[in-house]
């Protein structure tokens, strides 16, 4: 065989075993593209997004879309061509399969992380709301989670209500921890509380709790390195009652970040007029309960998803414009926002005209 013609055929066999051992072999990442996005004002499946009852609505017209990122799932293991690919394709993004799904978490449990996140963002989104147009909402902290064998588990119960801890009175979830954390491991707390189905039977009748109890923690030592703190193994979160029934219709979305266009699309049904003016408007973000609003991951992803649907303007986290800045597609109007006054105020330049006016995202932020 004449040396060119084997030094050919080498180099073919080669390469073919560099691909086949390129699709063999698995890499730890996992990949990001485009989600679905849904315009909040509109409808989904059949059904509006968002439902409200009880209080006067009106009509509502353009784009308050709230968008969304794909990942690939827990237990699929990208390979080494899958990643190449995916790194210089322009809408997909590869990153460590880690950063999706942290301590060997599953998809069944990022898929229930997701939903929690997403159900708070829903209720944040309506208090922010409600808040900006100064309707009263009732509150108060209660036990959002308890972890498996922990001293609380079995003793408190998700949906009780704490009123104080060791006679304090409790106004913020915040305040849970840091009154847990006087003591040392190993202490007594006690928590005053309202038991879930108390709480739940007095909202349903529209009367006051009948009953509170006192429950004592032993507390036990956090598994935090470096930091030995009293613990109880609970999360404290917030509950509330509105005075009309808000309903967010929407499957097979999680975490926290649509509560930004939930909240802009409640105020717009709750209002006279249009927040739009009728113009394609996307955008993400978290929001709290005070209504600022707070960075996401994807932004990348959320800003390519948004503009092939039509959207002309983004609301961008501020925290996430210096990133969403780098690569903005073509006809999108990235629009920096703290919180939902900000949004309010900029869906304002956008109906007047004043575009030139829109705090604008840079890639320094």
């Amino acid at each position: 065989m004449p040396r060119r013609t084997a030094t050919m055929l080498a180099s073919t066999l080669i390469l073919i075993a560099l691909l086949c051992a390129g699709v063999l072999i698995p890499v730890p990442y996992a990949e990001m593209s485009p989600g679905p996005t849904v315009n909040t004002l509109g409808d989904h499946d059949g059904e509006p997004v968002l439902q409200i009852s009880g209080r006067k609505t009106y009509p509502t017209d353009g784009h308050l879309n709230m968008t969304t990122v794909r990942v690939t799932s827990a237990d699929y293991r990208m390979n080494l061509v899958e990643a190449v690919y995916g790194w210089l394709a322009h809408d997909n993004k590869v990153v460590p399969h880690d950063t999706l799904y942290p301590d060997g978490k599953t998809e069944e449990e990022s898929t229930q992380e997701n939903a929690e996140e997403f159900s708070q963002s829903q209720e944040s989104a309506k208090v922010a709301a409600l808040k900006e147009l100064g309707v009263k909402v009732e509150s108060w902290v209660i036990v959002s989670t308890v972890v498996k064998d922990s001293p609380s588990e079995g003793r408190l119960h998700a949906g009780d209500v704490i009123k104080a801890v060791d006679g304090t009175t409790v106004k913020a979830p915040g305040d849970v921890a840091e009154l847990v954390t006087k003591h040392k491991p190993g202490e007594n707390v006690v928590f005053t509380i309202v038991p879930a189905k108390e709480q739940a039977a007095a909202e349903k009748e529209n009367r006051e709790p009948l009953k509170t109890e006192k429950i004592t923690i032993t507390t036990t030592t956090s598994d935090d390195a470096g930091e030995k703190r009293a613990i109880v193994g609970i999360s404290a979160g917030t509950d509330h009652t509105f005075p009309f029934a808000i309903d967010i219709k929407l499957a097979d979305v999680g975490g926290p970040s649509a509560g930004l266009m939930f909240a802009l699309g409640i105020y717009d049904k709750l209002t006279p007029g249009s927040l739009t003016g009728g113009s394609f408007v996307a955008g993400t973000g978290t929001i709290d309960d005070a209504g600022r609003v707070g960075p996401i991951g994807g932004i990348e992803m959320k800003t390519v998803g948004a503009r092939s649907k039509g959207a002309q303007y983004f609301l961008t986290p501020a925290d996430n414009c210096a990133a969403a800045a780098k690569d903005t597609p073509k006809g999108l109007t990235l629009i920096k926002v703290d919180t939902i006054d900000d949004a309010l105020g900029a869906l304002k330049d956008i109906r007047d005209g004043d575009t030139a006016e829109l705090p604008k995202c840079t890639t320094k932020g």
